[in-house]
């Protein structure tokens, strides 16, 4: 079988050529590897003047195929499925292309391919010397694809031959009315408020003394023919260069176009996997933001105006390994006798991570020595190929934290970049040519800054904005840096609610603190051990301060030693990244946000990581907050991050923790707004053992919890008074089918008190009991009068009621629980003890007996006035006017 094919996003060029390849491989069938460009798809909607036969890519065996027609392209990545037969031995390859030679062209047994402005020029020019004749309505076609890549004949990517090209098909009848039709449409409003963005966003960048305009816009739906509005923009101002960068729906459209030989616009744009023209090229990108592409596209173009380095230029070579079984203490002898720092772990001849000096002292430290490397070895690295360009080593030594990169050629392992191998590069650059700025020092070397302020406004209340303010000031007369950290920050740029305000102060966070309170009336409790200090303010409004410090573990799962340190330090001892952002807050420099780590990155790409290879050894509580975090705020654990949990739990780090630190941190679990994924997360992960290696997770307790779930909702909705132990009726359920003596020895595991372990075995049993009465009385067919709910109910507290309402499969069971929090719950008789003494009851037992009396006919609606309580009284328990 034979195919002629194109590449994505097809254009009218490219239909043109498919129109012509048609010609020349009569017996083959038309199919496009993926979508079309919106003004194409608009063409076969609106044309009667063409009938198009092309089959669906879905309907085509690709095992059949024989021969594969490209036309205008030669760009693997940008065929679609096709690309998985190129190398397929049996299948012939012929290909007609215009654009400019690639590291991604496939080759061919036939090749056309000449730098023209439009393929179908080409192809043209093969049915003319052949003479295959075409008809008016496949003139038109082709003359759309010359209109369209040539812009008119006006791109300087225009040739002599597509002039020619042009006159002939005039000559055979293309018509120009369907043509200027489809060329000069007039603009939708969606294109004109793109452009009208692009007109706003268009920035200047001068890189290597030439001028690149980039300009951006979003919308929130496809809007078709954007290439025009890139046409316009360029032809207003006159740009020599630019590149726009489209968002719509959940894809960046990257679209180029240049006058000037030193941009090629191709060659930019196949970095991110698009392709083209050196005057005009194209790409669509879908793992990227806008801003990220932004950012990409800026490096890209700095790259272009400078004789390149690669990363066989700079690579030192052969490089010292270690095979994956040996013992970490082996790996460390090697550093020390090598004087080197990172150590490739092989196996079988293959690279499959990174373990450094830093991870291996630690290891050691902590008696972990004769492990072998594999468990703590990175495995979550970048790698670069010989033809690696300096600015994208530099982007994932010095972005990424890395400072260890592999060199990689066929898969093979055949050097290695350090980061004193890029400065050194970097510095040979600057002194050769000093007198153009280095396009890599822009916000690479140092933490990723940036003005928040606005965000701050719009989120903070008025009283929270003032407070931060005034730490600042104080740290300004103290000639200290002061910083607002973790979930607070992080929570503000994720949007979601967090007042829980910290403050890290370079210096004497205990000083700072008491500075603080002399000028503020609040009060304050300090740790001195610790540096740290809470201030409550007025409103209840609580701020913790901490001295910024570092860190260190004597043991694995034990307290950490503290020492003073830099906010930077402070920040690599926090438990992932997403929680090592800090807003500055001294004067000047209010609103910046200082990030070291790379969470900016984290949270738009909603991954959880750690920040080095022990955090989980030195902390395993870092393992149940990581879960909790992953499904809080809908993210995934990084691959790495989630390799060191389960040999966290392999080595049994979670049963070393204290039951008081395992307590806490479920207790966290079950507060929050659901805490179900997190335990069903903490069931794939072999987690639940470390509570107790009986709690089990069939779909039974699933279902009770989710049960549980649906009856705290309810409650939350009833605005009931009293505080209700959310997590204790979670508990409840998780432990439902555990013995007593299990449970027992959960509360053991947990280290809870004595009271505190008599108060859940004793509620769990209450539960039981009261839920089997009830049952009991139903099952008598007797009426349950409300005053018998109410006494039943009564003694209990709200988790456990709560937690019956659940645990009954029973209607019934569930309605009357139902009507005691929601009537019976808090019901008193109007009459107090002195009433009662004024209608002559004497001071006594009697008064209790009576007051209860009361209360059941009051639950019962036998009563519901003070005078019928009255009445009841006296009919009840005075004799005939006298006294009882």
């Amino acid at each position: 079988m034979e195919v002629i094919t194109t590449h994505i996003n097809a254009d009218f060029d490219a239909l043109a050529c498919m129109l012509a390849a048609k010609k020349l491989y009569p017996e083959a069938i038309l199919v496009f590897p993926g979508a079309q460009e919106g003004s194409l798809r608009d063409f076969f909607v609106r044309s009667t003047i063409y009938v198009f036969e092309a089959e669906r890519m879905k309907n085509v065996d690709l095992d059949r195929i024989t021969r594969l027609v490209l036309v205008d392209t030669r760009q693997i990545s940008r065929i679609g499925k096709f690309a998985q037969i190129v190398n397929k031995r049996g299948v012939d390859i012929h290909i007609y292309d215009h654009h400019p030679a690639s590291s991604e062209d496939i080759e061919g047994s036939v090749e056309v391919v000449r730098e023209v402005g439009a393929a179908i020029t080409l192809l043209l020019g093969i049915l003319r010397d052949k003479g295959i004749e075409i008809t008016s309505d496949e003139a038109t076609v082709m003359m759309l694809g010359i209109y369209e890549d040539t812009g008119s004949l006006t791109f300087s990517s225009t040739t002599e031959d597509d002039f020619h090209a042009a006159a002939y098909l005039l000559s055979k009848k293309a018509s120009l009315n369907v043509i200027s039709d489809m060329v000069t449409k007039e603009l939708t409003a969606e294109q004109v408020f793109l452009l009208n963005d692009l007109i706003q966003s268009a920035t200047n960048y001068a890189i290597g003394g030439i001028n690149v305009v980039i300009a951006t816009a979003s919308a929130d739906r496809y809007v078709g023919d954007i290439a025009i509005l890139v046409h316009k923009l360029k032809d207003m101002e006159n740009l020599d260069v630019l590149i726009a960068l489209i968002r719509m729906e959940d894809r960046v459209h990257i679209i180029g176009r240049s006058r000037i030989e030193e941009v090629n616009v191709a060659e930019i744009l196949l970095e991110f996997g698009g392709g083209g023209h050196a005057t005009a090229a194209s790409a669509t990108v879908k793992d990227m933001t806008l801003i990220q592409c932004g950012e990409k596209l800026v490096e890209v173009l700095q790259e272009t105006v400078k004789p390149r380095k690669f990363s066989k230029d700079l690579m030192t070579f052969p490089v010292k390994t270690i095979p994956a079984e040996r013992k970490l203490s082996e790996a460390g002898e090697l550093l020390t006798r090598y004087n080197i720092n990172v150590l490739p772990v092989m196996r079988r001849g293959k690279l499959v991570g990174l373990i450094s000096r830093q991870v291996i002292e630690k290891a050691t430290f902590h008696g972990l020595g004769n492990r072998p490397v594999k468990e703590y070895m990175s495995t979550e690295y970048s790698v670069a190929e010989i033809t690696t360009p300096l600015s994208k080593i530099q982007r994932l030594i010095v972005g990424n934290n890395q400072r260890f990169l592999p060199v990689m050629e066929g898969g093979k392992l055949v050097g290695a970049i350090t980061r004193t191998d890029v400065l050194r590069a970097i510095q040979e650059d600057f002194v050769t040519r000093s007198d153009t700025p280095s396009p890599l020092e822009v916000h690479k070397l140092h933490a990723r800054k940036k003005i928040i302020t606005k965000l701050m406004e719009e989120r903070l209340p008025p009283k929270v904005q003032s407070i931060l303010r005034e730490f600042g000031r104080v740290g300004d007369e103290l000639n200290c840096p002061v910083y607002a950290v973790g979930g607070f920050v992080r929570d503000l740029l994720l949007r979601n609610h967090n007042l829980d305000v910290d403050i890290v102060v370079e210096g004497d966070g205990i000083r700072f603190a008491e500075y603080f309170a002399k000028g503020h009336p609040c009060k304050i409790r300090m740790n001195r051990r610790f540096g740290t200090a809470a201030l409550r303010l007025a409103e209840n409004m609580k701020v913790d301060i901490a001295t910024a410090r570092l860190e260190y573990y004597d043991s694995p799962a034990a307290l950490p030693t503290v020492e003073l340190s830099s906010i930077k330090r402070d920040m690599y001892r926090r438990d992932f990244t997403i929680n090592t952002l800090a807003i500055k807050l001294n004067g000047e420099q209010f609103g910046e946000l200082v990030d070291f780590f790379g969470a900016q990155r984290d949270i738009k790409e909603k991954v959880i990581r750690v920040l080095h290879n022990l955090s989980f050894v030195e902390d395993p509580t870092r393992v149940l907050r990581a879960i909790r975090f992953e499904q809080r705020f809908g993210f995934q654990l990084g691959k790495q991050t989630q390799n060191l949990i389960k040999n966290a739990v392999e080595r049994g780090f979670l049963d070393r923790l204290s039951g008081r630190r395992i307590y806490t941190e479920l207790v966290l679990i079950l507060n929050e707004e659901d805490p179900i994924p997190i335990l069903r997360r903490m069931r794939d992960l072999d987690l639940l053992k470390s509570i107790h290696i009986k709690i089990p997770w069939e779909n039974e307790t699933e279902n009770l919890l989710e049960t549980v779930k649906n009856v705290i909702s309810w409650y939350d909705l009833l605005f009931l008074e009293g505080e209700c132990e959310r997590w204790q009726v979670y508990f409840y359920g998780l432990m439902d089918s555990l013995t007593e003596e299990e449970v027992s020895d959960v509360c053991q595991r947990l280290s809870l008190s004595n009271k505190h372990k008599e108060k859940i075995i004793s509620g769990r049993r209450e539960a039981e009991e009261i839920l089997r009465e009830m049952a009991r009385r139903l099952d008598s067919k007797r009426r349950i009068r409300r005053s018998e709910i109410y006494e039943l109910l009564e003694p209990l507290s709200t988790e456990v009621r709560l937690f019956m309402m659940a645990k009954t499969t029973k209607k019934e069971m569930k309605q009357r629980i139902s009507l005691f929090f929601t009537t019976l719950r808090g019901q008193k008789p109007l009459l107090k003890g002195r009433d009662l003494i004024r209608l002559g009851v004497r001071p006594g037992p009697i008064m209790k007996e009576i007051l209860i009396g009361l209360l059941r006919a009051r639950l019962d609606r036998r009563i519901k006035t003070r005078e019928e309580e009255v009445d009841y009284v006296k009919r009840t328990y005075i004799d005939h006017g006298g006294t009882v």
